[in-house]
């Protein structure tokens, strides 16, 4: 398709990559120190912030995910997406607090404080391992739209998807990653907003579409069934997802560090609000883009490598000029705000939790700043082969990167939530329980090649290897772990007699006991507390699940 992308095409793109870059030129000035790199010099508004926390969970993957998720399961697979407002409201009243209050770059440290070295070590290994992998799935979603639409190659795409990130990343650190993501937040929902109109206004009527959607079991977003094997339904979307989005938005350095730049705590709740009250409505565009899609190319099968193509496929149809280059630089964008954002939160952690303390402790500022900048050289080395991987995976790039992510967000939730809330958890315990949790994933949904030996290990006794959809991972990883973590505590270490000072009970009585104000500038400070404009977003989801049970009646 190179010749036809056309001049126009070609203009919208490379100003967009012309104006990113000049974006990370002019914030390179403010960066001064190891900490202006990964937190900002806190001069953004919490509006921009707001608009990064969107921008970089969206990202390319939905872009191109969610439409081809939603063309394979229908609207059903938003009930994996109607769980935002709870846990924004469970974030925003416990993790954050903590995280802010610490004044510190790593929100890993908090497991260092409350349990040990040990566990930040676990969490932070975690976190490495996770996001190189989604980083790796963010950029092979871009490169199936860059080779698409210019012909560039695999390897070329990802070159200079890659040289273009690294670039702004390491010039202008946090501050070039907020003030980039606005301006990509901006593209992805025009590029989105387009397709959209063009499906409504174009082609069959609208009420043509939705009653074919019905007629192929493809309308309905709530799905009742209490089938554990079935992944996008509503229980699992509120039970199972919930757990999963907590971690996303409460447990993951990516997402925490650039809220951890705001001005104060007040700044920092703000900016989540976006995502809590906002969420929900950015993915049923794109879902909805899906279904109308599955309408429109009435059920056509499309092989499993194409999957994330047909919203790209669409926008070829259409020929309205400048389009394609709109749909281009709406997919970059989102991919490079989330890869800038991980290939800063990898090289934060990299820094932080392991070179400084474990092998340099006492070098000056300017080699951290130095450092970290390599660091992030080095993560965007490594994420290359991840991509190839990922290209070759088939199916929506959204839920292969969800699928695999769930067999680690466990342990994030039981680390995080036994600090929190465990009186007599301790760090033996904990890390007893972690392993444990990771055995019982491992025997109950193997990945790769702990398949066919599992399966052969149930069948020596007789049984068959059971099928449990990927949301319930999380249940079963963090149930174990919790259990087992909470037990191997009492047993190691015994009961303890009062609340560490980094629980949330631990906490309030420490605030209580001090003095100080429970609220700086009209926000809760102490973590529990519920501040008054989050009390919407239970309101939000009681309304959201209405929606959807009326919008199922349609057609």
């Amino acid at each position: 398709m190179a010749e036809q992308f056309g001049a126009l095409n070609w203009a919208i793109v490379i100003a967009y990559l012309i104006g990113n870059l000049f974006l990370g030129y002019m914030m390179s000035r403010r960066v001064k120190t190891s900490e202006d790199y990964y937190l900002g010099d806190r001069s953004a508004p919490w509006w921009a912030i707001g608009i990064s926390v969107v921008a970089t969970y969206v990202s390319a993957l939905s872009f191109l995910g969610g439409p081809a998720w939603a063309y394979g399961d229908g609207m059903a697979a938003l009930a994996i997406h109607i769980n935002y407002p709870l846990v924004i409201f469970v974030v925003a009243a416990v993790f954050l607090p903590f995280f802010f209050n610490s004044g510190v770059a790593s929100i890993y440290e908090y497991l260092e404080r409350r349990f040990g070295k040990a566990s930040r070590r676990v969490m932070s290994t975690l976190f490495l391992l996770t996001q190189t992998i989604s980083t790796g799935a963010i950029l092979a979603a871009t490169v199936i739209v860059v080779d698409f639409v210019t012909g560039m190659g695999t390897f070329n795409s990802i070159l200079v998807i890659t040289t273009i990130v690294l670039i702004y990343t390491l010039m202008g650190g946090m501050n070039a990653v907020i003030w980039t993501d606005v301006l990509q937040g901006i593209i992805l929902f025009v590029g989105a907003g387009v397709i959209l109109y063009s499906l409504v206004t174009q082609g069959d009527p609208l009420t043509d579409n939705l009653t074919f959607l019905k007629q192929n079991g493809k309308l309905n977003p709530l799905n009742f069934s209490p089938d554990i094997t079935i992944a996008p339904t509503v229980w699992a979307g509120i039970l199972a997802m919930t757990l999963f989005h907590i971690t996303v938005y409460g447990a993951n350095q990516m997402m925490v560090q650039r809220v951890l730049a705001a001005k104060n705590i007040g700044d920092a709740k703000k900016s989540y609000l976006f995502m809590g009250y906002g969420a929900f409505f950015i993915y049923f565009l794109f879902f909805f883009i899906g279904a109308l899609l599955y309408a429109h190319y009435n059920a056509r099968d499309f092989a499993s490598q194409d999957m994330n193509k047909i919203i790209l496929f669409y926008a070829q149809k259409l020929a309205v000029p400048g389009l394609m280059g709109i749909i281009v630089a709406a997919v970059m964008s989102a991919s490079m705000s989330t890869m800038s954002s991980a290939l800063n939160s990898l090289a934060t952690i990299s820094i932080v939790d392991f070179y400084k303390p474990l092998m340099n402790p006492d070098a000056p500022e300017k080699h951290y700043l130095t450092a970290s900048r390599i660091m992030t050289f080095v993560w965007a080395l490594i994420v290359i082969p991840v991509a190839y991987l990922v290209i070759n995976e088939g199916g929506s790039v959204l839920e292969v990167l969800s699928k695999i992510g769930s067999y680690l967000v466990g342990a994030k939730l039981a680390m995080f939530g036994m600090g929190f809330f465990s009186k007599h958890t301790t760090q033996r315990g904990l890390l007893i329980g972690v392993a444990a949790g990771f055995i019982a994933l491992a025997l109950l949904a193997p990945f790769g090649p702990l398949t066919v030996p599992v399966t052969k290990l149930w069948a020596l006794f007789g049984g068959t290897l059971p099928t449990i959809a990927w949301p319930w991972f999380v249940v079963i990883g963090g149930g174990v772990n919790i259990t087992v973590s909470w037990i191997a505590s009492l047993i190691i270490t015994g009961r303890q007699s009062a609340w560490h000072t980094h629980s949330v009970p631990g906490q309030i009585k420490a605030f209580k006991d001090s003095g100080k104000p429970e609220k700086v500038g009209g926000w809760y400070v102490v973590p529990g507390k519920i501040d008054r404009a989050f009390w919407g977003l239970p309101v939000l989801f009681i309304g959201i699940i209405v929606f959807l049970a009326w919008f199922g009646t349609l057609g």
